[in-house]
This record gives structure tokens, C-alpha cells and sequence, in this order.
């Protein structure tokens, strides 16, 4: 197994003001004068955590971390106006161009996937590389495994998740969801936050939020993956799959587990019968999470085996 790399702080943050309503935070720390790698969190909503920067040798890489729209330090928080696909992509390059960066490597998990591929297409030739992790399409069938297909393999976390919601409206889990959250329902928040987290690791850890940061961490989690499921999610005739000719030639790895139970590897798999250049690499041990000891490792011996680049 290949380790995080130690602990480390930033040598710069701020914030970016991006519209009238939204300003993101983004911090800076490694090497200055290293390869820049933009990291992407997952969610939508999860926000940057300090272990994020840890998955890449600072005296190589200028890594740059940033919350996206409505989560984590970037404010207002769970703000759902302008907040869609598109203005995260726009985001991502308004950022490199406040940085005066000239083209970065791209390192994005589950919806950070989802959101690296978006912003790849739009911007090819700013991407050095990608390293992709839990690869998520955002498509309808995704979106309906999330919320029903699960209970085949997590029938006992599927059935709180389900039993939650009054009999009438389990017909539509994520409407249901969806209208309780953006009342700010923390009961819902948790309900959904501790489905998600017993399916995410290959390994259950899924624990009750207890202070008042965790539940607000979960709400706003909720909220914002609530949102985006009900209002981006991109027809199959829309696929990223449809714009892979416009990244073929970008260097570009697939970590996925194995046993990935929220982003399941037949998606990863699509992408690379679609994207045959793109080196897939299978975790035999992994699930979901990018701290499952074997994702870990993966994804560190990728980010080691881009410093070639």
C-alpha cells in the first residue's frame, strides 16, 4: 500500500468572487513553481477536507483546493440559485485564469468525475492530465440506483432511508427528499447523510452526526446532491460519453473499486470501452471511498506516475 503523503498547510488562500450572489474559497500549498493539479470534491456539496491535499508530493505539485458553489467555506452556503453544472465549469476556469495558470492537471472523484469530464471537454487544452476516480455520468439510471438499486446489496441502510419518508411519497424518494432539505430538515439530512455513508466505504463507518458542524456538514451535503440528482442530471443522449473525442489525446487515469456501491463500475467500465487510451485500474478491495486503503494507494501511484508527465 502507498501511503498520504504527511499533513501539510497552505502558503496562500482566498476567496473568488464569481457572480453577485457567489464567492468561492480556494487555497494553494506544495510547490509554487510545482505542476499545478486542481483537485475537484465529490458530492455535489461535500467541500475540500485537508486530507485532499495529502494524495500528492508537495515538493512536486502546486496544489490547488477550492469549495464549489453553496458548500463547505465558500458562502452563501447552500445557496441553490446559479448554482448549476455550468457554473461550476465556469468556475473552475475563472479560478485558473485568477491563478495565471497556464493548463493543470485535473484530480476529481465521484461528482468530482462527473465535473472533471464537463470541464475537460470544455477546455481540453488546459488539462496536462486527469486522474479520475468512481467515475459518475450523472445520468437518470445512476441517479436511480443511488435511491433504489442499493437495498439489493444494503437492504437494512435502504429500508431506514425508505421508512423515513411517509408510505404516500416513497414512490418518489428524491422529490420527497428534495422538498424536506431545502426546508432545512436536519432529520432528512441525517436520514440521507447515513444511507450514504454505510454504502460509501467497502468497510461500514457511517456514524450519527453529533455536534452541531457534522449536522450542518450533512444538511448542506444533502441539500446540494438533492439538488443537482433533481435538477442536472444529463439525459443518455446528452452523455459525456458523446464528448470523448474532444479529450482522447488528454493522459488520463480510471481509479474505480471494485466493489464501488454508490458510483458501481459498470460506468467506469462504459468509459473505457468508449475511451480505450484512458488506463483503467481496477481496485480489487475498494469501494467508493477515495480513504478505502486500496483507492488510496491507486490513486497515489497515479498522481506519482503523472510527475513523468
Amino acid at each position: 500500500m502507498t501511503a498520504l503523503f504527511p499533513p501539510l498547510e497552505p502558503y496562500s488562500s482566498g476567496f473568488l468572487r464569481v457572480s453577485d450572489l457567489h464567492e468561492l474559497y480556494w487555497e494553494q500549498c506544495g510547490n509554487p513553481d510545482g505542476a499545478p493539479v486542481i483537485v475537484l470534491h465529490g458530492g455535489p456539496g461535500a467541500g475540500t477536507m485537508p486530507v485532499h491535499r495529502r494524495f500528492f508530493d508537495p515538493d512536486h505539485y502546486r496544489i490547488i483546493l477550492f469549495d464549489q458553489r453553496g458548500c463547505g467555506r465558500s458562502h452563501p452556503l447552500r445557496e441553490l440559485k446559479d448554482n448549476t453544472t455550468a457554473h461550476l465549469v465556469n468556475d473552475i476556469e475563472t479560478l485558473r485564469e485568477h491563478l495565471g495558470i497556464e493548463s493543470w492537471h485535473v484530480f476529481g472523484g465521484s461528482w468530482g468525475s462527473t465535473l472533471a469530464l464537463h470541464y475537460a471537454q470544455s477546455y481540453p487544452e488546459r488539462c496536462l492530465g486527469l486522474i479520475l476516480r468512481a467515475i459518475f455520468l450523472c445520468e437518470p439510471s445512476e441517479i436511480d440506483w443511488f435511491l433504489y438499486g442499493t437495498q439489493k446489496i444494503f437492504p437494512e441502510a435502504w429500508e431506514t432511508f425508505s421508512n423515513f419518508i411517509p408510505e404516500n411519497e416513497r414512490g418518489d424518494l428524491l422529490e420527497a427528499y428534495y422538498k424536506r432539505l431545502i426546508a432545512g430538515d436536519t432529520d432528512a439530512a441525517k436520514h440521507w447523510s447515513l444511507y450514504e455513508g454505510s454504502c460509501s466505504t467497502l468497510l461500514p463507518q457511517a456514524e450519527t452526526p453529533t455536534t452541531d458542524e457534522q449536522q450542518e456538514f450533512r444538511l448542506n451535503l444533502a441539500t446540494l446532491e438533492a439538488h443537482y440528482f433533481k435538477h442536472e442530471v444529463i439525459d443518455p443522449a446528452d452523455s459525456l460519453l458523446n464528448g470523448i473525442d474532444k479529450i482522447r489525446d488528454i493522459p488520463t487515469k480510471i481509479i474505480q473499486g471494485r466493489y464501488d456501491m454508490i458510483a458501481p463500475i459498470e460506468t467506469a467500465y462504459k468509459l473505457h470501452k468508449a475511451w480505450p487510451e484512458a488506463e483503467l485500474v481496477i481496485v480489487p478491495d475498494g469501494g467508493h471511498s477515495a480513504l478505502d486503503p486500496g483507492i488510496t494507494s491507486a490513486l497515489i501511484q497515479a498522481t506519482e506516475k503523472f510527475k513523468k508527465l
